[in-house]
């Protein structure tokens, strides 16, 4: 295994789910009720949501794929529409799973320990090896690229009513940016912070006439997945 290789998307996935941990560690039952910039989800819904996401890694990285590759870490993501009927049901199935845990610290351990033992997958992971997620094949360098960016993404989501969270990682708001540009084709607006983008361009937020008007056609592609 190449160490070097996976330093770059291994340590964005470590610095993205070190981030998270840290905002979730601490919560109680009162915050797990508390609403986020997920549509019709509480944190505690989202914590199950990127629980899951954290079990798909540990599943993709322990079984190697061997078909050729047909996904990158920016071309992922052109599956992933926001409004779409299969996003509502997922809505609705996260809702419902996430209830069954009656005492939000079950649910709060399974996911600290499961987002520590990902991280450790990944980094024993050759960057190079072809690994299936989604219904595409990836590299497993790209696979966690796209671990980062969601957990990054869904980090902005839990805390927008947490008092005083700890940020997201700078690493993981890096990758965001570099998937979002990739997407859209071209740079985003200079004057954009890392938070803005992030939330603009996954239509967490809306344009407003000016950001249009200085995208010019480019702004006909937001949001550029969600």
């Amino acid at each position: 295994m190449s160490s070097r290789g996976a330093a770059g998307p291994a340590r964005a996935l470590r610095a993205a789910y070190e981030a998270a941990s840290a905002a979730v560690a601490g919560l109680g039952d009162e915050e797990s009720w508390l609403p986020t910039g997920c549509t019709g989800w509480a944190v505690r819904d989202l914590v199950f949501h990127c629980l899951g996401d954290a079990q798909r890694a540990l599943v993709a990285l322990h079984t190697p794929a061997r078909e050729p590759v047909d996904r990158d870490a920016v071309t992922y993501w052109q599956d992933w529409r926001p409004d779409t009927t299969g996003a509502a049901n997922g809505r609705r199935w996260v809702r419902v799973n996430a209830s069954m845990f009656l005492d939000f610290g079950q649910l709060r351990g399974l996911y600290l320990e499961t987002l520590a033992a990902a991280v450790h997958a990944a980094e024993a992971t050759d960057p190079a090896q072809h690994v299936g997620t989604q219904g595409h094949v990836l590299t497993a360098g790209d696979l966690l690229t796209t671990l980062a960016v969601e957990a990054t993404v869904h980090h902005l989501d839990l805390t927008v009513r947490l008092p005083h969270p700890p940020g997201p990682a700078p690493e993981g708001l890096t990758a965001v940016r570099a998937t979002l540009d990739g997407l859209l084709g071209r740079p985003a607006l200079p004057e954009w912070s890392d938070a803005h983008y992030a939330r603009v361009g996954t239509g967490r937020a809306t344009l407003t006439e000016a950001e249009r008007t200085a995208l010019g056609a480019a702004a006909d592609r937001f949001p550029l997945f969600g």
